[in-house]
C-alpha cells in the first residue's frame, strides 16, 4: 500500500472520528478511578437510558487482567440491573470482525476499563472499533471509563511519562517546558483533557504541563470515586470527592531553562451536582 493512500485512510477516520464528535447525542461518563460505589454506578445505568433490548458492551483491553476486571464490573452491574454484559476483549480478538464492530456500534453503554490507555490505544487506534465507539456515541450511546478508560477519552491523551526525567514520577515533580507526553486517545473530547487518580496522587503539576503544552483547551482533573457526566459542553460532577478544572492561562511564557510560568489561569474545584464548562 501507498504511504500516501495510507495517509488519506488515517485522515479520512480522523475527519469521521471529529465530525461525529460534535454531533454526538451521546453521553460519556468519566470516572476517575478507585472505588466504583453502587450509587455512582446507578448514576451511569440512569445516564445511559437502557431500554429493556439494549445491551452492555465492557472493553477490557487497558487492564493487565482483563477477565478479572471483567467479573468484578458485571457482577457489580448485575446486582443493580440484569441485563446482558458483553466482554469484547479485542486485544485476543480480531479488530476487523464485522460481527463484533457492529455488535458494538449498536450497543447503549460501553464501558472502558482502568489500567494502561497507552495499552488500550495500541489496539484500537485506527481500526474499526475506534470508528464502533464514536458511531455509538453519536447515536446516543453512554461512552464510561474508569482510570485509563477516562484517559482515553482526550483527543489529547496523556500516557504518565515525563519527557524530560527518564525516572517515572506519577505525580510530576518538575513544571518544565514540552516535558509531558501525550499520545492520541480517542477523541470523544477533542478540546478537553482528562487526568485521573487527581486529589488521590495529587496530579497538579501534570494537568498543570498539560495546560501549557495546550493553552487553549480545558484540563480536567477528576479524583477517584468521582465523575463527570458529558454532554455537549456541559459536565455534571457525580460522586464522592472532587473535579479540578483549570483552563485559560494568562500570559504563558518560559525561561531560558524551560520553566514553565504563567500570571493566572481559571482555576474551580467542584463537587457533586455542580455543572461545569467543558469543550467537546
Amino acid at each position: 500500500m501507498k504511504k500516501s493512500f495510507l495517509l488519506a485512510i488515517l485522515f479520512g477516520i480522523s475527519l469521521f472520528a471529529n465530525a461525529q464528535s460534535k454531533t454526538a447525542k451521546g453521553n460519556l461518563f468519566i470516572i476517575g478511578g478507585g472505588n466504583r460505589s453502587d450509587e455512582l454506578m446507578k448514576q451511569m445505568l440512569h445516564t445511559a437510558e437502557l431500554k429493556p433490548s439494549d445491551y452492555i458492551i465492557v472493553l477490557p483491553m487497558a487492564s493487565e487482567v482483563p477477565d478479572v476486571g471483567f467479573g468484578t464490573l458485571s457482577a457489580q452491574l448485575q446486582k443493580l440491573d440484569p441485563r446482558t454484559i458483553k466482554n469484547f476483549n479485542f486485544a485476543r480478538h480480531d479488530v476487523n470482525d464485522k460481527k463484533w464492530t457492529d455488535s458494538l456500534a449498536n450497543a447503549k453503554l460501553i464501558y472502558i476499563l482502568g489500567g494502561d490507555q497507552s495499552r488500550f490505544m495500541n489496539v484500537v487506534l485506527n481500526t474499526p472499533v475506534y470508528a464502533a465507539i464514536h458511531k455509538a456515541y453519536q447515536n446516543g450511546a453512554t461512552i464510561a471509563g474508569t482510570s485509563a478508560g477516562a484517559a482515553v477519552m482526550s483527543k489529547y491523551m496523556i500516557t504518565g511519562k515525563q519527557l524530560l526525567d527518564t525516572v517515572y514520577k506519577e505525580t510530576f515533580n518538575k513544571l518544565w517546558d514540552k516535558n509531558i507526553e501525550f499520545s492520541p486517545g480517542m477523541g470523544l473530547l477533542e478540546n478537553t483533557i482528562i487526568d485521573q487518580h487527581f486529589l488521590k496522587r495529587n496530579r497538579y503539576n501534570r494537568l498543570i504541563s498539560a495546560l501549557a503544552a495546550h493553552p487553549d483547551l480545558v484540563c480536567v482533573g477528576i479524583d477517584e470515586s468521582t465523575a463527570i457526566i458529558v454532554h455537549g459542553n456541559k459536565a455534571t460532577v457525580a460522586g464522592e470527592s472532587q473535579v479540578i478544572r483549570l483552563a485559560n492561562p494568562k500570559g504563558l511564557k518560559k525561561t531560558d531553562k524551560g520553566l514553565l510560568k504563567f500570571k493566572q489561569a481559571e482555576f474551580g474545584i467542584f463537587t457533586e451536582g455542580n455543572v461545569i464548562d467543558i469543550k467537546p
